[in-house]
């Protein structure tokens, strides 16, 4: 069974080709920035990526009638279960409509539906960042009507707690694990029994800044901040221009820490800050599953990093072991997702608007 997951982000869209669970080929493509720039909006650029993904399916020798099932990254869309999703005309719209935002994985399961409708093949989505299993305690703010969301790197992060569970003999949803995803956004999640019951939502405002958000931030000054600025500015300097990006124009660790080597005494302390910062909201999050955590696992691109990884783990690792799966199994997950559906292990879930 031919399977091709789809995986767009703000420049790239990523995809692979899978035979039940062996990889045939991977391919990152890149768009330009300065291309994109031409859509006023991520939804307009539907057409554009998903020639670019025919492409690459010819350049790789396949033809797209060999394909059996196409699956894409899920977006923002309702607030749903944990599971592997039909792509019916529900979730189309809202995902055209950017329910709960805009956001290039909304384009995932617009393309897997696209491609798989030419030869009227099974499209799916699998675990979207609005995945929300939170606990009703976790939901509550300081002001009444305004609630916590849930939205948080769904996909890898129940990937590498099913990874780390098969790997010490143990069921997914025995276990007790506090996950932190760190890439351009970072999202710490605690897995109890099967479910996220704690996240940080990571494209919202929330959680420790990352290196291109700014995180959580001291509510009086920020409305001073933001107090002549446009909305959308707003939104940008929260997600896409904060964090490292806004301090050194880069979202790429490895060029901050080359600055740390060479002195830059900038760089030194709020690289440390962004580290302390992520061991802050994992300690925290130890709280809430009174300390009896199984272990902690350091997932993402910033998770090469040696000096934030290690950072973590001397403020961490009291509550347990720590470990490392440095950067990211989505394409796996998106492939394993579909294929278990398809095999009859797993039920396929209905996208059911109320």
């Amino acid at each position: 069974m031919k399977i091709l997951a789809i995986n767009p982000g703000s420049t790239t869209t990523k995809i692979s080709l899978y035979e039940n669970e062996k990889c045939i080929f991977v391919k990152n493509i890149e768009h330009s920035s300065e291309y994109l720039s031409k859509f006023d909006k991520i939804i307009e650029q539907k057409n554009f990526r998903i020639e670019e993904v025919k492409k690459a399916i010819k350049e790789n020798e396949i033809s797209i009638d060999e394909i059996d099932v196409f699956v894409g990254r899920g977006g923002l869309v309702r607030p749903i279960a944990s599971g592997t999703y039909k792509i019916n005309d529900a979730l189309i719209k809202d995902l055209e409509d950017g329910y709960m935002g805009e956001h290039a994985s909304n384009l995932g399961g617009l393309i897997a539906y696209e491609l798989g409708s030419i030869n009227n093949k099974n499209n799916y989505i699998v675990d979207p960042v609005v995945v929300d299993e939170l606990d009703d305690v976790a939901r509550i703010t300081g002001l009444k009507g305004i609630e916590r969301k849930s939205i948080f790197h769904a996909l890898n992060q129940k990937a590498v707690a099913k990874r780390y569970a098969k790997e010490v003999n143990k069921q997914y949803n025995e276990l007790t694990l506090i996950v932190a995803h760190m890439g351009g956004g970072i999202s710490v999640g605690l897995h109890k029994n099967g479910r996220v019951i704690e996240t940080n939502n990571a494209l919202g405002g929330d959680g420790p800044f990352s290196p291109e958000r700014a995180g959580v931030l001291p509510m009086f000054e920020f409305l001073k901040y933001a107090k002549n600025m446009p909305i959308d500015e707003i939104n940008k300097s929260i997600k896409g221009a904060g964090g490292l990006v806004d301090y050194f124009k880069t979202s790429d660790v490895r060029e901050v820490e080359k600055l740390k080597l060479k002195g830059n005494k900038e760089s030194d302390i709020v690289l440390e800050a962004m580290a302390y910062s992520i061991a802050k909201e994992i300690g925290a999050f130890a709280t809430v599953a009174s300390g009896k955590v199984e272990q902690i696992i350091l997932t993402g691109g910033v998770a090469y990093s040696e000096y934030i990884t290690s950072y973590i783990e001397e403020k961490v690792g009291y509550i347990c072991g720590v470990t490392r799966y440095p950067g990211e199994d989505e394409m796996e997950a998106l492939t394993l997702g579909a294929l278990r559906v398809e095999l009859g292990e797993e039920t396929v879930k209905e996208y059911i608007v109320k």
